[in-house]
């Protein structure tokens, strides 16, 4: 793998082919990177609607209707869509079914360190939910986190992709019910195989050199 040849072969789809499919094996890859994305302090706070149907990817296209419909056909032509999610809340419940999965997954060797794990995760949860006040925006941090490993592994696969912020995500919440469920829309990605009239595929990557961005101590 040459990570440079990947970085510079990825880009934001403007126009997917709509004949070419994602293989079921591969999109199993890319399930297992939605699940094994780092969070801090374990804390998965996400959820994800995945579509391969046109029913499917039709539901989340209405979150591009009106503003937002220059989406659309990145929605529709896409291979398989996916909407990301956050949780709305980590309360006690949630916190104990995480401590619970990593017992099961065996991740302790004595209770000492599920007591400490647990005690450890609740003291950063606290500090963003008493003292800054932004347990739901550090939440979404960590979704997106998942969105930047998702990215550069299919990447990696050499499969397509691009997130969109640019969609009605309370369009999107309303349609899939996802706030009764305890979670809000955050973005779509869709993923497929992209087309050859897509012009941002033949234009020169574009970012700060080097020197810019990274002080070498």
């Amino acid at each position: 793998m040459n990570i440079t040849e990947i970085l510079n072969n990825r880009y934001s789809v403007k126009e997917f082919d709509a004949t070419k499919k994602i293989s079921d094996s591969d999109f199993e890859q890319v399930k297992t990177l939605l699940r094994l994305s780092p969070s801090s302090v374990n804390l998965q706070p996400w959820h994800f609607l995945i579509a391969d149907t046109q029913e499917g990817k039709e539901r989340i296209a209405k979150g591009t209707q009106g503003f937002f419909q220059f989406n659309t056909p990145k929605v529709i032509d896409a291979s398989h869509v996916i909407v990301v999610a956050a949780r709305t809340n980590a309360d006690e419940a949630y916190m104990n079914s995480i401590l619970e999965q990593e017992d099961k997954d065996g991740r302790f060797a004595a209770q000492e360190f599920k007591d400490q794990m647990h005690s450890g995760r609740m003291l950063f949860a606290d500090i963003h939910k008493y003292d800054l006040k932004d347990l739901p925006h550090w939440m979404e941090k960590q979704v997106y986190l998942n969105m930047g490993s998702l990215l550069l592994g299919v990447a990696s696969m050499g499969i397509d992709a691009v997130p969109m912020e640019g969609v009605d995500v309370k369009a999107l919440d309303e349609e899939f019910g996802l706030r009764k469920k305890g979670y809000t829309a955050l973005a779509v990605v869709s993923l497929g195989y992209r087309k050859d009239t897509d012009f941002n595929a033949k234009l020169p990557k574009s970012r700060f050199p080097e020197e810019t961005v990274i002080t070498q101590l």
